[in-house]
């Protein structure tokens, strides 16, 4: 699609969209008679760019509409995101970015976006109703309450100590469906299916395990009822949809949209999902979603290769000073680094698809991170390492481990997080704190200077591996390189190129 020149952009909503540009679709159903069906806990991009266009298309295609979006947040941030959209009537403008050029369409399967309270009174109302029969979730990888020794349910956050004093005025989405399906259960409205949408391995269980164990802590009787009726589905998502700024914002309006919360995406998704619905579902299929009982294999080669992947680039990237995987795809050092960890460090840990090998679901991945028109900052893929590399690099760590296999490439990777979070790139310039936690890490990143093994003292987020005499001298020895030579020096000794000075 070409943009229009001197064409003045159409305020995006219900009223204005016979008048948008006629070559960009937008809903053809009236999304006055949608019936809601959903509450989706979380409205990011990826959200809009991924489940909404799912349901968008069902709806296209006259299916799903009482399968509406209701929108939802229970943190303080979420309430810039709901002005924006209910502003222009919860309608996004997608628009997919590829070679030939971007095209763009109007997305309309959320019909209402719920006021942030403190008390999560409006979301527990409405996750009551007896019409919500999905309660969905992109809360990130770590909002889940992992308890980060044995993986359990993390009792002793604070917000779930407040969740478990108070269940009827929760702070966490988390408590807020247990307060729901509290009342569910006291008037006879029947369970609902809760579904993550979250790069998390078995996010279903993991959701099963937060939502019982919390329910458990103030009420066993409502903690069996759940277990018993409610459905936690195991889900794989993939789509690369990077944040939105000043960029995509004249992107949308060069197309001739005013959109004040426009998504960019790249043409390919994928929703793999385990057909397990306790209170019916969407035709998903008809939107080329894939239900199956075994979700495991394509959640595990997605996670451990594109996600695992992406840190592997964002670390050095940043460190290097260059700014989008693409960009960090198209540097000859990165690149290389990139390819040679992940054939023979990643790839030997993952299993195979129908119709798709991880060796070649490698050059896919490599494809897409390359696509310049996709500008995924370093800085968003590097964001919360802390949730992000015990999730997506440390299990192959100690598989490979298990396996008396290479872990040289794996243990580099680490050395970088714990240099990238001192803060300092190799040019001298700030990295701007980037992580939840990012005070602790700083600390600890800055000590491993003098001792690397500071960093592999943080045990919530190492655990027992800090204790592999493997792991650890190879991480002591690549951090101290880099310390002493440099990051792009540590990686020119990984890949061969010169010799350990």
């Amino acid at each position: 699609m070409c943009a229009t020149e001197n064409m003045q952009s159409i305020v995006l909503s219900d009223a204005n969209l016979p008048s948008l540009p006629k070559d960009i679709p937008h809903p053809n159903y009236d999304r006055t008679q949608l019936q809601p069906g959903i509450v989706h806990i979380g409205v990011g991009n990826f959200h809009r760019a991924h489940q909404a266009w799912y349901l968008h298309q069902l709806m296209q295609n006259g299916l799903a509409h009482d399968w509406a979006i209701i929108g939802a947040g229970v943190r303080s941030y979420d309430a810039a995101m709901r002005e924006r959209l209910v502003a222009q009537d919860c309608l996004t403008t997608l628009i997919e970015v590829s070679a030939g050029g971007p095209s763009a369409e109007v997305v309309g399967s959320m019909i209402d976006y719920l006021p942030i309270e403190e008390d999560c009174a409006t979301l527990i109302r409405q996750m009551a109703d007896p019409a919500i029969r999905i309660v969905s979730l992109t809360v990130t990888e770590g909002g889940y309450f992992i308890a980060p020794t044995d993986g359990g349910f993390e009792t002793g956050h604070l917000d779930i100590q407040h969740d478990v004093a108070h269940p009827e005025a929760p702070r966490t989405a988390f408590g807020a469906i247990v307060a729901a399906l509290n009342v569910r259960r006291q008037t006879g409205a029947g369970a609902f299916t809760v579904l993550s949408c979250d790069n998390l391995r078995g996010n279903g269980t993991i959701t099963r395990q937060t939502v019982v164990s919390l329910a458990r802590q103030s009420n066993p009787g409502l903690a069996d009822w759940i277990s018993a009726h409610c459905s936690f589905p195991n889900s794989m998502v993939d789509c690369i949809v990077p944040a939105t700024g000043p960029s995509e914002l004249d992107m949308v309006r060069g197309l001739g949209i005013e959109d004040a919360a426009p998504v960019t995406h790249e043409s390919y998704r994928q929703w793999v999902i385990e057909d397990d619905f306790c209170a019916g579902r969407p035709e998903l299929e008809e939107a080329g979603a894939i239900l199956t009982d075994d979700v495991h294999n394509y959640e595990a080669m997605k996670i451990r290769i594109l996600n695992a992947g992406h840190q592997v680039l964002a670390n050095v990237g940043e460190l290097l000073s260059v700014d989008t995987i693409a960009q960090c795809m198209a540097h000859p050092l990165i690149s290389e680094f990139f390819h040679k960890v992940e054939h023979e460090e990643i790839v030997p840990y993952v299993a195979p698809v129908p119709d798709m090998s991880p060796a070649d679901y490698t050059e896919l991945i490599a494809s897409r991170f390359s696509n310049p028109q996709i500008r995924d900052t370093t800085r968003r893929v590097a964001f919360d390492g802390s949730s992000r590399h015990p999730e997506f690099i440390l299990p192959i760590l100690k598989d490979a481990l298990a396996a008396n296999g290479s872990v040289k490439g794996l243990a580099l990777v680490e050395a970088l997080w714990a240099r990238m979070c001192a803060g300092i790139r190799d040019d001298g310039s700030q990295i701007q704190d980037n992580d939840p936690i990012w005070p602790h890490l700083s600390v600890a990143a800055k000590a491993s200077e003098f001792n690397p093994k500071k960093w592999l003292e943080q045990r919530q987020i190492y655990g027992n591996l800090a204790d592999d005499p493997v792991f650890a001298s190879t991480f002591c020895h690549w951090l101290e390189l880099i310390w002493s030579e440099g990051s792009a020096s540590a990686v020119e000794v990984y890949l061969g190129h010169t010799k350990t000075t």
